[in-house]
């Protein structure tokens, strides 16, 4: 993902020279490119980051188009305040890059986990927030955050993480289908979808078809695409890397009461409460039961208890 994201923002800057890009102390050799054919338009604040939100909102005053880069982590937590007045109350077009959210750098600890990221950039009035779920979401949906008219958040994870395909392309602020299918429909957010994609497909050879949506914006939440999958299923399995307080499950349930949609919720992903003990992040996703393995036998069960209802009946 960063790759691309790194790959994406090079082309921009050659189409757009308003683009301009800051970083607090990070990114070294993956952003090289960028900052030898334009120099002056990558600027390295330090371990700052909150002088680099307030720079930023400096330039997009002035006509720019800024980037603000750093961990997850520091950008949404250290530097809250200054997005909240510097960016989001004046509706300033900042884009900012999250490295690492949810728990990409689980094995660092408390101080480097983000499951709150979305959480906490949600809050924020006319804040659009994307978490893609494979490098080629970040290429399609990260040109499109650039001609929002406010301000924008989007997740952006490591190297290595698996590509899939879809049904349709990746537009902002509409859920994406990933897999046809009926009765139970599998919701997901970010780059746990990977992930989910593989129990999918397992259930599909076994002769069970979920329906797979994956919710790359988070916020706005795209409930006209709710409505439609409450039509053709019962219950919503939601699986994401964040707080259960502010993350898409919270936003589906507040959808679900508003409009009186009688849809069954499941929830997989982290509790609230931190993660301690330094775990690999594949060895958290397994201990805390949202991973493949999770939502397969989650799918499972679900599956087997709508066919035992619709017996009943």
């Amino acid at each position: 993902m960063r790759r691309a994201f790194a790959d994406t923002l090079f082309e921009m800057a050659g189409q757009d020279p308003r683009v301009i890009f800051l970083t607090g102390d990070l990114g070294f050799q993956v952003f090289d490119a960028f900052q030898e054919r334009y120099g002056d338009r990558y600027i390295n604040v330090g371990v700052a980051e909150a002088q680099m939100i307030c720079a930023a909102a400096g330039l997009a005053f002035e006509g720019w188009r800024p980037t603000c880069y750093s961990i997850a982590s520091f950008l949404t937590g250290r530097a809250f305040e200054q997005i909240r007045v510097s960016v989001a109350y004046p509706g300033l077009p900042v884009v900012l890059v999250g490295a690492g959210g949810g728990y990409t750098y689980a094995s660092s600890g408390v101080t480097h986990h983000a499951p709150d990221d979305v959480a906490l950039l949600s809050s924020l009035p006319g804040m659009t927030v994307v978490t893609p779920g494979d490098p080629d979401e970040i290429r399609q949906l990260l040109p499109q955050m650039y001609r929002l008219p406010g301000p924008s958040y989007i997740r952006v994870g490591r190297f290595g993480e698996a590509s899939y395909e879809a049904c349709e392309p990746a537009v902002l602020g509409r859920a994406r289908l990933l897999r046809e299918g009926e009765r139970l429909a599998v919701v997901s957010s970010g780059d746990i979808t990977p992930g989910v994609l593989q129990a999918v497909d397992r259930l599909q050879a076994e002769g069970l078809s979920p329906l797979a949506y994956h919710f790359h914006t988070v916020k706005p939440l795209d409930t006209e695409a709710l409505a439609r999958i409450a039509e053709r299923a019962d219950t919503l399995l939601i699986v994401e890397e964040s707080v259960p307080s502010g993350g898409l499950f919270q936003s589906i349930a507040a959808w679900r009461a508003e409009a009186e949609c009688p849809v069954r919720l499941r929830r997989l992903g982290p509790p609230d409460a931190f993660a301690l003990g330094g775990l690999k992040r594949e060895v958290l996703r397994a201990r805390l039961q949202y991973d493949a393995d999770a939502v397969y036998a989650a799918c499972k069960e679900l599956w087997t208890a709508q066919r035992a209802l619709q017996l009943a009946a």
